[in-house]
């Protein structure tokens, strides 16, 4: 029986990195879950990888087709962006291991899907000084920085992952990325035993 790892903390704790280094490892043996979007692509990203670019209207296609397992919809400055995780057939957790990135929002619709036993949290934490500078430093190499969208964010996570949200989701692992290898070891040596 295959297990899905649900990575999830604020913005900018490290997510992206600590995600594809998993990936790497050969004892995980995880497959990834490219979740959908309907925000604009970012520099550097690639369709497909980080995850699959649509519209209000893909997106409105595959909820009627009853594919979605997940949507969170947040309004930006940008306008109405969504994310949301399909059913699109590429999930087989009879026989694999996956993992994706995601809120807690996300996880415990996810969770509610699949079943607990099959979907294993991990939480992220860095210190929130470093977490904005971090945030900062992404958005000033994009071609068109969106400060306001980066505030934004910041200032929601206070609310999305606050105590009583992880006590109430029954989280109580935690891992420190303020150091990556220390942060990888941790989270591999649990999912290892």
């Amino acid at each position: 029986m295959g297990k899905m790892v649900y990575l999830m903390g604020k913005s900018s704790t490290g997510k992206d990195t600590v995600y594809k280094q998993l990936l790497k490892n050969p004892f995980l043996q995880l497959k990834k879950i490219v979740p959908y979007t309907t925000r604009p692509i970012r520099a550097g990203e690639t369709e497909g990888e980080e995850y699959f670019f649509t519209d209000e209207r893909g997106f409105e296609n595959l909820k009627a087709q009853g594919k979605v397992i997940e949507d969170r919809a947040y309004h930006t400055y940008h306008g109405l962006w969504r994310y949301f995780t399909v059913d699109d057939g590429n999930i087989d957790l009879e026989n694999n291991n996956y993992i994706i990135i995601g809120t807690l929002e996300s996880y415990l619709k996810t969770r509610e899907y699949f079943g607990k036993a099959k979907v294993l949290p991990i939480l992220l934490e860095v210190d929130d000084g470093v977490r904005l500078q971090r945030a900062l430093d992404r958005e000033r190499r994009q071609e068109n920085p969106k400060y306001e969208e980066l505030c934004r964010r910041y200032l929601a996570d206070a609310e999305d992952f606050s105590e009583e949200k992880i006590k109430k989701a029954d989280i109580s692992l935690r891992f420190s990325n303020e150091n990556l290898e220390k942060c990888l070891s941790e989270i591999e040596e649990y999912l290892l035993h």
